[in-house]
């Protein structure tokens, strides 16, 4: 797999993107190429560089028009422009910064000064990217405590309001209801306020991974038995194909994957369904755990959110359980972390299977 980073060089000689692409290449980038600004903005479309190295003096469209352009794009406006020129009048410099350019290296090419330039740029880039998600992340964590805790104050204190009323007189079955909702709340915020605390403690590097050979049937079915009354509640049959597994993996982390996975497969299950786990040997050092469920599934446009802490996706389940997709963010995290992947494939109406890759004993 090319991990490179991919850099488009933009100029109307053949020989300034030899030179440019060989001086890229030296320095562990991976360079595109176009001749003209047409061909610039096609290349763009199809696959978003890191970079844009970009002449200025080009037929047909200039490089300020293409400049123009891609900053009016929504996907390609964060992407660093360095003008590439033989003009180094002050009113081009100033014409291509206001353009959103960040900055020029004129012609000839010193290519240290080049690679300097580049490397600032990309260096930027990547930091207003961390930054971008780190305050998507402390938007997320407060949306998370302002909305989903403040329901469930709300449910309980509400409910216990009614039961300590001096005026109000209810049966046993109506206190008894009444309990319920209240132990209901009460759940929901503790399993919340787990993993807020499991999600701080990722964010800022306090969880330590302790890998050990696991009995993978033993962790699966601890956490059965800890959702089956969730599940019971709504008929649904809960039940587990594991057999004699081995994996290699942080005991506490391993319960939290699974347990929220397991959780958010009974949120969308309807009354009657089915969820199964299972485990396979996918490759020599690598098992791969699955959830499937007779759910009510997802939207593919929806697929590639699941596990996105930048995009708020919160869907009601079956029994108009609310939730925050903090679970499945969390998993993503914690999987990771183990040195395995995760992902989930759906169709609407037909359930869904979400699976994560972890290494095995």
């Amino acid at each position: 797999m090319n991990d490179k980073k991919l850099i488009l060089v933009v100029d109307d000689n053949a020989e300034n993107l030899k030179v440019l692409g060989s001086i890229l290449k030296l320095n562990g980038l991976s360079p595109a190429f176009a001749q003209n600004g047409i061909k610039a903005l096609h290349s763009v479309k199809k696959k978003l560089p890191e970079l844009i190295l970009l002449d200025v003096m080009m037929p047909e469209m200039d490089g300020f028009e293409v400049c123009r352009q891609l900053k009016q794009d929504s996907r390609a406006r964060e992407v660093p422009v360095i003008f590439l020129t033989a003009k180094t009048e002050k009113e081009d410099v100033i014409q291509g910064l206001e353009l959103g350019a960040v900055d020029y290296v004129t012609k000839p090419f010193n290519s240290k000064e080049l690679m300097t330039r580049v490397n600032t740029h990309l260096e930027l880039k990547s930091a207003k990217e961390e930054l971008k998600q780190a305050l998507a992340t402390k938007d997320k964590f407060f949306s998370i405590i302002a909305h989903d805790l403040a329901n469930i104050f709300n449910t309980s204190l509400g409910s216990s309001n009614l039961l300590t009323g001096a005026d109000e007189q209810f049966d046993g079955e109506e206190r008894k209801e009444f309990l319920l909702l209240i132990h209901k709340s009460l759940e929901k915020g503790y399993g919340l306020l787990k993993n807020l605390l499991e999600w701080s403690r990722s964010q800022t590097g306090r969880i330590q991974v302790i890998a050990a050979t696991l009995q993978l049937k033993n962790i699966v079915d601890q956490n059965i038995a800890l959702l089956e009354n969730n599940a019971k509640a709504k008929n649904i049959t809960l039940f587990s194909s594991v057999e004699k597994t081995f994996v290699l993996a942080d005991e506490n982390i391993l319960h939290t994957i699974i347990r929220n996975l397991l959780s958010n497969a009974i949120k969308f299950t309807p009354k009657g369904g089915k969820i199964e786990i299972s485990a396979t040997t996918v490759e020599e050092g690598l098992v791969e755990i699955s959830i499937s469920d007779t759910g009510v599934g997802i939207k593919p446009e929806n697929l590639d959110k699941l596990f996105r802490i930048d995009v708020s996706l919160s869907t009601r389940g079956t029994e108009r359980e609310e939730g925050t997709g903090l679970g499945l963010i969390l998993c993503k995290e914690f999987v990771e972390k183990s040195g395995g992947t995760i992902g989930a494939e759906s169709e609407p109406g037909k359930g869904s299977r979400f699976y994560f890759r972890i290494p095995s004993q």
